[in-house]
């Protein structure tokens, strides 16, 4: 399979699952409805552990524009290879959110409230402060690459390891700083599903929140990209 193909498929994968287990907490009549945070974190975590371990042959199973980035920032990934990758991440991120919605639909029609229905597809601020929240996202995504960095090193690649540590990864930062907002830490997990929730013709739905939308994206790169500094700096 071609890489760019593995990093659509992958990232699908993660957001149909993470946003699915969103969904299922969220969204009225669901079997999960209300089960709280833990569940939130932990469905998370096993989202990526599916999406790594299906595709982390074939592309290395970034999928997230933020570690594909980090990676070539730390002279680990080519630079000319980063716009096709964070494309297959972002439609991959789309394709996930529109499978997501199409099984959740009709609880979509039952539940009232529109800021709801935008939180299963797009993450948002506890308490809003946009530098404040820039911090977490900054904060939180430096975690993720850097402890992604030294899992794989001295292999450079995601695949060089398992996708269990990478899932537990996910699910210490989820139950830890989640709490704020919502730990996006990825464009394709939070900017991609937020197209959609535009796009999608989800009954009485709000606006996407473009407002805060960027805090997500520049918060992860801008995470990841220290994290990747960081990691090169000479002991």
């Amino acid at each position: 399979m071609n890489p760019l193909m593995g990093e659509f498929i992958g990232t699908a994968l993660l957001v149909l699952l993470g946003n699915g287990v969103v969904a299922n907490v969220l969204l009225k009549n669901t079997k999960g409805h209300n089960s709280g945070l833990i569940v939130v974190a932990f469905g998370w975590a096993m989202a990526v552990f599916v999406g790594v371990f299906s595709v982390a042959a074939i592309s290395g199973a970034h999928l997230n524009p933020a570690v594909s980035v980090a990676l070539a920032v730390a002279g680990k990934f080519p630079w000319d290879k980063v716009p096709g990758y964070v494309a297959a991440q972002m439609l991959g991120g789309m394709a996930g959110a529109g499978l997501m919605w199409l099984i959740y639909r009709k609880h979509y029609e039952t539940t009232d409230c529109a800021d709801t229905k935008l939180a299963t597809f797009c993450t948002g601020p506890a308490i809003r402060s946009l530098p404040g929240n820039l911090v977490s996202e900054i904060v939180a995504t430096f975690v993720l690459v850097f402890a992604i960095l030294s899992m794989v090193a001295p292999k450079m690649s995601l695949g060089a390891i398992d996708a269990l540590p990478v899932a537990l990864l996910v699910l210490g930062i989820g139950v830890s700083l989640g709490g704020t907002t919502g730990y996006a830490m990825s464009p394709a997990r939070d900017l991609a599903p937020r197209i959609m929730h535009a796009i999608l013709p989800i009954p009485g739905k709000r606006d996407s929140d473009w407002g805060y939308a960027w805090v997500p994206v520049v918060g992860s790169l801008i995470g990841g990209s220290l994290a990747a500094l960081a990691f090169t700096l000479p002991l």
